[in-house]
């Protein structure tokens, strides 16, 4: 029997009440989290998550002209999920120099997105050597670089402090912190996967706690879609909230769908329901968190389009290179131009807008500027060198 409150018609009732909540600006609680994700009225659920994204951000969706690097894919660590790791000594290892960095960014670009495995040898001086060269050849682009599992290995491989590490690297020219290696914050998840040397919850909200001290904005993920639980889903949204709270510095939330790694921990990916539903619980669980990311690198540029109507108003990126994700055969190109983003995002009903690493609009796309970039006539307005943009504050408005 079908039921209908405020607009939106349930074939679950058992969601009505968390409806009211949601209406009302109240925060749901884990166990409406959980009966969410045990809910099949999906449709029901993407549209009260769409309710709270257009509160949000209207009916605006985000994208950056950004690249991806990933410095080397060398690291100590072997969890089971991930085909990205290497020996030094593997056939398909890499070690990129300060120069092969560099010659992944062009000027047009606004973010860059620096993430890479833990490797033995580098020393912590080569991390800060990078991000330096990269600031000192691109004064205005802003750098969105270390996940907090790199951050931890840094200071148990050099037995540095993390107010050390993130203080020399903002002095090297760090404006913000990607989400990555949070996995799903459950200890019985990182001893089945063999993650247990990362940073596990603690830890890792401690790092983001102290970056956002110091006004080093940043986002959160979790990789579902494998052995984890719908409760641990939940939890790990409640402790990331609970951090918001205390810290603030949270931009955005970023679902991760799992990619099959060669040890095919599961026997397929998620279904795109599954993708939907996630977007949308993240979307109503995390109240104080300002983003939700469709991140079409993991879901496909369909999935994500759809998304952009379950409480997602982001897509990340042109990426231009990512070898993470497609390192365990993920099934998005390997880049996407802002043609593709704009059409992405039209086709959903939404307005396109251009942003930053720190969410400040660099262009609303209007029609006319949306029939400019569908026919390639579109012409980007090229930023000098010393743009004011190169020394822009970090965002404010990020709890």
């Amino acid at each position: 029997m079908l039921h209908t409150s405020d607009g939106i018609t349930f074939t679950d009732r058992s969601l009505i009440p968390i409806w009211e909540k949601v209406r009302a600006g109240q925060r749901i609680a884990p166990e409406d989290g959980l009966r969410l994700f045990e809910s099949d009225d999906l449709t029901a659920i993407g549209r009260m998550a769409d309710h709270v994204a257009r509160q949000k951000s209207g009916d605006r969706v985000y994208f950056v002209i950004n690249t991806h690097i990933n410095p080397t894919n060398v690291c100590v660590l072997n969890c089971k999920f991930c085909d990205y790791v290497h020996s030094r000594n593997d056939v398909g290892a890499w070690e990129m120099t300060v120069e092969e960095i560099l010659a992944h960014i062009t000027p047009e670009m606004t973010e860059v997105h620096i993430v890479g495995g833990h490797h033995p040898d580098w020393t912590f001086e080569y991390h800060e050597n990078y991000i330096r060269a990269i600031r000192d050849a691109h004064p205005r682009i802003q750098i969105k670089a270390f996940t907090a599992a790199e951050i931890d290995y840094f200071a148990k491989r050099w037995k540095l402090s993390i107010d050390e590490i993130l203080d020399r690297l903002i002095a090297a020219g760090l404006n913000s912190m990607p989400g990555g290696g949070a996995e799903i914050f459950s200890k019985r998840v990182a001893k089945e996967l063999r993650y247990l040397g990362k940073a596990q919850s603690d830890r890792w909200l401690e790092i983001h706690a102290a970056a956002h001290a110091r006004g080093i904005p940043s986002n959160a993920t979790m990789l579902y879609g494998h052995i984890e639980t719908y409760a641990e889903r939940v939890e790990h949204m409640r402790l990331l909230r609970e951090q918001q709270d205390r810290s603030g510095g949270f931009l955005a939330f970023i679902p991760l769908e799992y990619q099959i790694s060669a040890e095919k921990i599961v026997s397929r990916h998620a279904s795109a329901l599954e993708d939907l539903k996630t977007i949308a619980v993240s979307r109503l669980m995390l109240d104080n968190f300002p983003h939700v990311k469709a991140y079409w690198i993991m879901l496909q540029e369909d999935t994500a389009g759809i998304a952009l109507n379950f409480g997602a108003d982001d897509v990340d990126g042109t990426i231009s290179t990512e070898r993470i994700a497609h390192a365990a055969d993920a099934r998005s190109p390997v880049g996407v131009t802002r043609k593709r983003l704009v059409r992405l995002i039209r086709d959903a009903g939404k307005t396109p807008v251009e942003r930053d690493a720190l969410y400040n609009v660099v262009k609303v796309y209007e029609e006319t500027d949306v029939a400019a970039v569908l026919a390639d006539e579109y012409r980007p307005v090229q930023r000098s060198r010393e743009s004011p943009r190169a020394g822009a504050p970090l965002a404010k408005n990020v709890s």
